[in-house]
């Protein structure tokens, strides 16, 4: 593809005053290309002045620029074709779209699977090898299910879902539209419930349900618990990780971003644009505010505010986390001024 057609099929993508390349610079991309090992041929992305270096040097033939004059400038010394982006990595990712399209399976339902007499197929449904659909499921049009899945009983899907390869999809699910749920990933398991008694466990029987509303996406190996009563819901448009855990009766609204190993207790109430960064471990009940932020490897065991940053184990304000972090890389040098002082 030509960079001029690119910059055409982009559209409305881009902003008229955004493209930036000489009349002579129209150069065949093949392919992507990260901006340190970017090849002729290819086109790549710098993102804030961290990569800005990589003008000087890179072998791509195109690359997507932020809004900065001098960036841009090197870039038409080199002889590089560009385009400027506020959000040169949101353009990237649209540009990425052109070159790749994911694998599909065809339509149909293949020899090998598995379909309950009662399931309602939806239009244009395409079914993998080996996979298993139960009583009472419901699969809207443009579904996609890859083999050996399985579907419990009395499951709703919604249109354009996807389900890769190797998923679980327990009994009484509600997935809605456009939904993806990656490889491994559990949805609708029994929760962690267990009374003690003086002679031991007593199961409590897992009765309730899991509802992901439109959009969401669940990583490989991640597990989203159903309740003993009432439902685990995730809200419209929420992303999960890999190896996330969501415990029984949670309740996560929409538009989250939740990273690899991060652990919900049971019945955790999580807002709206919520971020929880790798390993954040939160505690039973607790209550995460809209647009508040938990960095890597932080411990909740109380209610976050709206909008509050916090960071450490147990979790304290972000701020306040740098602060102590600052002190204990002192703490050798204040230990031997201690002793010093006692020897005084």
């Amino acid at each position: 593809m030509q960079f001029s057609e690119l910059t055409i099929q982009l559209g409305s993508a881009i902003a008229a005053s955004s493209l930036g390349t000489a009349s002579h610079l129209n150069p065949i991309l093949t392919g992507l290309a990260p901006i340190e090992t970017a090849a002729a041929g290819t086109i790549s992305y710098i993102e804030g002045d961290k990569f800005a270096k990589f003008v000087g040097s890179t072998a791509a033939s195109a690359l997507i620029l932020p809004m900065n004059a001098a960036i841009q400038a090197q870039a038409t010394e080199r002889e590089i074709a560009w385009l400027a982006a506020s959000e040169p990595r949101l353009l990237f990712a649209q540009v990425i779209k052109l070159f790749y399209q994911p694998f599909q399976l065809p339509l149909g339902v293949h020899p090998s699977a598995i379909v309950a007499p009662d399931v309602e197929l939806g239009k244009n449904v395409a079914i993998g090898a080996h996979v298993v659909i139960q009583a009472g499921v419901k699969l809207g049009s443009n579904v996609t299910i890859h083999p050996n899945v399985v579907i419990y009983p009395d499951v709703q899907i919604g249109d354009r879902t996807i389900l890769h390869a190797n998923c679980t999809i327990h009994e009484r699910v509600r997935l809605g539209a456009d939904c993806v749920i990656h490889s491994g990933a559990a949805i609708g398991s029994e929760g962690f419930g267990f009374v003690p008694t003086a002679t031991g466990w007593f199961k409590m029987e897992q009765a309730g349900c899991t509802v992901l509303e439109d959009g969401v996406e669940i990583g490989c190996n991640s597990t989203v618990d159903r309740p003993a009563v009432g439902e685990t819901r995730i809200g419209r448009d929420t992303k999960l990780d890999n190896l996330v855990h969501i415990g029984h009766g949670c309740q996560i609204g929409s538009n989250c971003a939740i990273a690899a190993q991060v652990g919900l207790a049971g019945g955790v109430k999580v807002g709206d644009r919520v971020l929880l960064a790798g390993q954040v471990g939160v505690a039973n009940q607790v209550t995460i505010g809209d647009r508040s932020i938990a960095t890597s490897k932080t411990g909740i065991h109380r209610n976050v505010e709206p909008g509050e940053i916090v960071s450490g184990y147990p979790a304290i304000s972000h701020k306040l986390w740098l602060k102590t972090a600052a002190i204990v890389n002192r703490l050798p040098e204040m230990y031997q001024l201690f002793k010093q002082s006692q020897r005084d």
